[in-house]
C-alpha cells in the first residue's frame, strides 16, 4: 500500500464548511425554483382531487420536492466532483484534499455515490464517526464512511 499523507480533522472541516456553502448557495435556490414549479404543479393536482385541501396539498408537496431536488443536487456534486479527474469538491481542493481508492486511484462514480451516503451515516449518532478523525494515527480512513468504504482522502 503507497504511503499517503492522510487529511486530519481540521483540513476536513474546513472543506466540509466550504462545501456546505457553496451547495446550499447554489443548490438552494435553483432547488427552490426547481421544487415550485414541480410541487405545484403536481400539489395543485393533488389538491384539486381532494376538493377541500387544495392549498394544504400544494405546499405540502411544494416543499417535498424542494428537499428532494435539494438532496439529489447535493448528492450529484459530491459524487460527481470526487470521481472526476479533480478527485475533489471545490471545498476539499481549496484544502488540499484528494480522494482517491487505496492504491491511490481515481474512486468510481458509483464508489463516491457509496462513499456519499455513508458520511451521512458517520454524522446521523452526533457526529461521531467524524470525531474519530482526530483520535486515530492515520487521520483520514479513520471516519467511518471511510472504513466502510475503502477511500483515502
Amino acid at each position: 500500500m503507497p504511503a499517503h499523507q492522510y487529511a486530519g480533522f481540521w483540513k476536513r472541516l474546513l472543506a466540509a464548511i466550504f462545501d456546505t456553502f457553496l451547495v446550499t448557495v447554489v443548490g438552494g435556490p435553483i432547488s427552490i425554483i426547481l421544487g415550485v414549479i414541480v410541487g405545484s404543479s403536481i400539489g395543485s393536482i393533488v389538491g384539486l382531487l381532494g376538493k377541500d385541501s387544495f392549498f394544504p396539498a400544494l405546499l405540502s408537496t411544494a416543499f417535498f420536492f424542494i428537499g428532494g431536488i435539494f438532496l439529489i443536487l447535493r448528492w450529484l456534486y459530491f459524487a460527481i466532483m470526487e470521481s472526476s479527474s479533480h478527485q475533489a469538491t471545490f471545498g476539499k481542493k481549496l484544502a488540499g484534499i484528494k480522494v482517491t481508492d487505496m492504491d491511490g486511484r481515481k474512486i468510481s462514480f458509483w464508489r463516491a455515490t457509496l462513499r456519499h451516503f455513508a458520511k451521512i451515516l458517520s454524522a446521523m449518532v452526533y457526529y461521531l464517526g467524524y470525531l474519530m478523525i482526530g483520535f486515530t494515527e492515520k487521520k483520514a480512513g479513520a471516519a467511518r464512511h471511510d472504513s466502510w468504504l475503502p477511500c483515502d482522502q
